[in-house]
C-alpha cells in the first residue's frame, strides 16, 4: 500500500476516533492534510470541553488554520470518520475545503440531509473510505452507553 494512500490518512483519523472514545466521547476523529503531510488532528471533545461545537471538523480545521495562518483550507483535505454534520459542513463551506473524505454516513444527522448544498461549491466529496470500521466503533460506542 502506498504510503500517502486514503486508507493512510483514514486510518490516522480512526487513531483519533479512538482517542475520543477511550475518553467516553462519540468517536469520530478527523485529520486535515496538506501537501500530504498531516497538518491537524482531533477527536470529539464535547464532553471533554462542556462545548457543543467541539467535534472533531471544528477543531481540527481550527488547528489547521493556525498551522497555516489562513482561514482558507483551499489545498486541504479533511479526513473524518463520520459524515459531517450541517454545523460542521458550514465551517467547510466557509473555509472552502479543497477536498472531504469521510468513513461512514451519518443517517440521522449528515450534511447530506439539507435539501440545499452544504458545502463550498468546488470541494471535492469521497465518502465510505473504512466506512465500515468507523460505523463499527460508533456502534461499539453506543451498545456500551446502553449497558
Amino acid at each position: 500500500m502506498e504510503l500517502y494512500s486514503l486508507e493512510y490518512f483514514m486510518r490516522e483519523a480512526l487513531k483519533e476516533a479512538r482517542k475520543a472514545f477511550d475518553k467516553g466521547e462519540v468517536p469520530v476523529g478527523a485529520v486535515v492534510v496538506c501537501q500530504n503531510k498531516i497538518i491537524a488532528r482531533a477527536h470529539n471533545q464535547t464532553e471533554q470541553l462542556n462545548d457543543a461545537t467541539a467535534h472533531a471538523e471544528m477543531l481540527a480545521v481550527t488547528s489547521a488554520a493556525n498551522y497555516l495562518g489562513s482561514k482558507y483550507l483551499s489545498e486541504c483535505t479533511l479526513y473524518v470518520t463520520l459524515e459531517p454534520c450541517v454545523m460542521c459542513a458550514g465551517a467547510l463551506h466557509w473555509v472552502q475545503l479543497q477536498k472531504l473524505i469521510f468513513g461512514a454516513e451519518d443517517e440521522q444527522r449528515g450534511y447530506s440531509l439539507a435539501r440545499s448544498p452544504l458545502l463550498h461549491p468546488r470541494t471535492e466529496v469521497l465518502k465510505g473510505i473504512s466506512g465500515q470500521e468507523s460505523k463499527e466503533l460508533l456502534s461499539q460506542f453506543f451498545k456500551r452507553l446502553r449497558e
